[in-house]
């Protein structure tokens, strides 16, 4: 389903659609909580009440979307976590500044990609790791893993780096990358 498909489903009433809604997004919403400190039922507590705020706006068609749905869930879920976090005193101000929603999706997409590079085989997880995450230059990878010359460096990080976003592809949704 398409996200203007579930808006005016949910703002008709539509608690399937709602439901369908909590399943797609559940994994990547709880796991902002369970990430920053909380539990996984304070997690699927942050979740539901973000959802109950969605319904209630969809219903009373007081809700504009300018971003998809899972932004729009992400930030509530990110505020009432904030929130929550200040309640119970774990959420130093120094930290806030630290905890944006930018930085989340950075951590986050890193996580995964680290996650999907252990998968591959040891070559291209040296390679993808030596260029993206070491700086290495392409001549200096094909020195290190005795490769013929720069070029079929450059070639084996072209067909590793396929390998890894099929992977991802995959494996996650593109709601998972919060995009």
């Amino acid at each position: 389903m398409k996200d203007w498909e579930i808006l005016e489903k949910v703002s008709q009433g539509d608690e399937k659609a709602l439901e369908y809604l909590y399943k797609k997004h559940y994994k990547m919403m709880t796991r902002l909580v369970i990430n920053n400190n909380g539990t996984e039922d304070e997690a699927k507590d942050i979740y539901q009440e973000a959802l109950v705020a969605f319904w209630q706006k969809a219903i009373a068609g007081n809700l504009v979307l300018t971003s998809k749905i899972s932004t729009y869930l992400y930030s509530v879920c990110l505020n009432l976590w904030r929130k929550e976090l200040d309640r119970k005193g774990k959420f130093a101000e120094s930290d806030k500044e630290e905890f944006t929603f930018q930085e989340f999706e950075k951590k986050e997409r890193i996580r995964i990609i680290h996650e999907c590079i252990e998968e591959l085989g040891d070559t291209c997880r040296n390679i993808l790791t030596y260029h993206y995450f070491d700086g290495m230059s392409m001549t200096d990878i094909a020195k290190k893993l005795n490769l013929a010359n720069t070029d079929t460096a450059k070639t084996k990080k072209y067909k590793c780096k396929k390998k890894l976003d099929l992977l991802i592809k995959r494996k996650y949704s593109s709601s998972d990358f919060l995009d």
